[in-house]
């Protein structure tokens, strides 16, 4: 019979020891950084929304107006063909948003942000979908 300090490798038990603590720290591990992403997306999508603001109030000093629009672009997803917010930033946005109306976007995250002209207000709407404009006005100014 071989002595104890003459074996080479690992028992099974140590092995499926090593499994057990890797298989624990991976389900700790994961849901954090999964997480991460969705962080990640709602800060990406409060630095255009802060953008936005900021460039509008670089127009309101610029032309002693709120700017009347945000963009040109046409409704829909915003892309290379159709950026979003030229008006009031620089480059303007070409991925993730979405213009759904002259006067309401929605985010990345889901979130619906409307523009008021009169106040220069770009505000985020919770638990409010969407509406269409009737008579080109918007029922939540």
């Amino acid at each position: 019979m071989a002595a104890i300090s003459d074996r080479k490798g690992f028992t099974l038990i140590e092995l499926i020891m090593v499994i057990v603590v890797v298989s624990i720290l991976a389900i700790v591990a994961v849901p954090k950084f999964v997480d991460l992403s969705g962080d990640a997306k709602k800060a990406a999508e409060a630095g255009v929304a802060g953008g936005v603001r900021s460039g509008i109030m670089i127009q309101l000093v610029k032309n002693k107006a709120y700017p009347a629009t945000l963009d040109n672009a046409a409704n829909g997803v915003c892309s290379k063909t159709n950026v979003c917010f030229t008006t009031v930033l620089d480059t303007g946005i070409s991925e993730q948003w979405e213009r759904v109306s002259a006067a309401q976007y929605k985010g990345p995250t889901g979130t619906f942000y409307f523009y008021n002209p009169t106040t220069g207000a770009f505000a985020v709407m919770d638990n409010i979908v969407a509406l269409p404009l009737e008579g080109g006005v918007n029922p939540f100014y």
